[in-house]
């Protein structure tokens, strides 16, 4: 689903006067604004009730634009190359005359750029002519958005505009790697799996420091239904919704992220599942959601971070 090119024009003129405008990403949907303007990076904080040290990701068109507002080592542009457009945020030094709001860094010395794959998403950043900071489209510490219903359901009229590009065909957010000189940093797994990452850099990537919140998605308690969650649950207690992984008993209240077990179709189920089963909770008065056991591998680790921080006390 592609949006009428005439309302690509005037979210553009929304951003450009210091508005919000939801755009669509493959990864989730982004709550963007000018990432050079105080006041509309403010505003974006503001209506996201997002912490102010939480930093935020800029999406750019491609790796020429990302130059423009950072030192990029050899090894980031080398990721860039492989992974660009998509769903891999750089973490690097932000020039100094970069023109980026410091709120978006969240007072770092280093900012997270992205150039997402999107159409709309690129559309958007050509047409406004600004780098877009984006966080997702929703509350802060709450599930994220992979269609537009869900963006109305969660911010309604704090957005000034929602463009509305179909359902997210990643479904969970970026994998966010800190690149310092030639040392790798994997901070948020994410939508590009660590292991195609290590086999362009060629060696593990590093963890990150324990505590430090260099990027989003690091707090402890994030992605949170209202509905209590129970990880890693061979099957569901009396009371409880299920989210299934792979071929399953057929359990009241169930949905399943993958019958045939597949990490890619269960990262694009896994926020609008969480999603749907929550307004279950809510709708019949169940005492929460168990989830299944989910591989680590591929994007198994990027679902098993979400669901972890997820179920992490509030």
């Amino acid at each position: 689903m592609t949006p009428d090119p005439a309302l690509i024009v005037e979210a553009a003129a929304i951003l450009r006067a210091g508005g919000l405008v939801a755009m669509p990403t493959e990864t989730v949907y982004g709550l963007a604004a000018d990432a050079t303007n105080d006041r509309a990076v403010a505003r974006l904080y503001e209506a996201k009730g997002r912490p102010a040290f939480n930093p935020l990701i800029v999406h750019i068109a491609d790796l020429a634009m990302a130059t423009r507002f950072a030192a990029l080592p050899t090894l980031a542009e080398q990721l860039a190359s492989a992974f660009w457009p998509g769903p891999l945020t750089l973490v690097v030094l932000r020039r100094e005359a970069s023109g980026l709001s410091h709120l978006v860094t969240a007072g770092l010395d280093t900012v997270g750029l992205r150039a997402p794959a999107h159409p709309v998403a690129q559309a958007l950043i050509a047409a406004a002519d600004r780098p877009l900071a984006a966080p997702s489209a929703n509350r802060s510490g709450a599930i994220s958005p992979t269609s537009a219903a869900h963006v109305r359901e969660s911010l309604g009229d704090k957005v000034d505009m929602i463009l509305d590009g179909g359902t997210s065909a990643v479904g969970v957010e970026s994998t966010i790697i800190k690149i310092e000189g030639d040392r790798a940093t994997l901070l948020r797994p994410g939508g590009v799996a660590r292991e195609a990452i290590e086999r362009v850099i060629g060696r593990p990537l590093m963890g990150p420091r324990l505590g430090a919140i260099e990027a989003p998605g690091m707090l402890a308690s994030h992605y949170a239904p209202r509905a209590r969650l129970r990880i890693n649950a061979r099957e569901p207690r009396a009371g409880e919704a299920f989210l299934a992984f792979g071929p399953s008993p057929a359990y009241p209240h169930t949905l399943n992220l993958s019958d045939a077990g597949d990490g890619v179709e269960a990262a694009a189920n896994l926020f609008a599942h969480l999603r749907a089963l929550d307004a279950l909770c809510a709708a019949k008065g169940l005492s929460g959601i168990a989830v299944a056991p989910v591989p680590t591998s591929g994007l198994g680790e990027a679902i098993n971070d979400r669901l972890a921080r997820a179920a992490a006390p509030r």
